[in-house]
């Protein structure tokens, strides 16, 4: 029997979530358990982030990062050759902010997630995006929902 790998690079990271090409903005996965995950980052320096904005790499995009933190979790979570659930964030709540901008964030950004409780159709997660000394940039929490039609896509019209 094979289990989830401990770490991840990128073109890993990128087979285990929906985001493909630049828009998988997580470089690491450093580390992870069956309650949390840790990854780390250097694509909020690239010029060429999808992301940034003419006012350049804006910390509310610290949520994207944190979400795709979560997706890989449940992705190494899921049964080994199963697919993992489709989801969605549904909210962000108590967001807090300590900068304007991530692209002026000096070295990697350290991506932390922390399942509180969930179930089949729903996960809370609390967030923390760092600097790499260890500064608190963003943190919050975020609700998954999982296995609805809106995540599945199979809303008809």
């Amino acid at each position: 029997m094979t289990t989830a790998p401990q770490t991840l690079d990128c073109a890993g990271i990128a087979q285990r979530i929906p985001h493909s090409g630049s828009m998988c903005l997580l470089d690491r996965l450093e580390r992870w358990d069956a309650e949390s995950i840790h990854c780390s980052t250097r694509t909020h320096a690239q010029p060429d982030n999808p992301l940034r904005t003419a006012g350049g790499l804006l910390a509310p995009n610290a949520i994207e990062y944190a979400a795709q933190a979560m997706a890989l979790h449940g992705g190494l979570l899921a049964a080994e050759g199963s697919a993992p659930s489709a989801g969605f964030l549904a909210s962000a709540r108590n967001v807090r902010f300590s900068t304007a901008r991530l692209d002026d964030v000096a070295g990697a950004l350290q991506v932390e997630a922390r399942r509180l409780s969930g179930d089949t159709n729903q996960i809370l997660y609390e967030f923390a995006v760092k600097a790499e000394g260890g500064l608190v940039l963003a943190e919050g929490r975020a609700v998954v929902v999982l296995n609805t039609p809106l995540a599945t896509g199979a809303i008809a019209s």
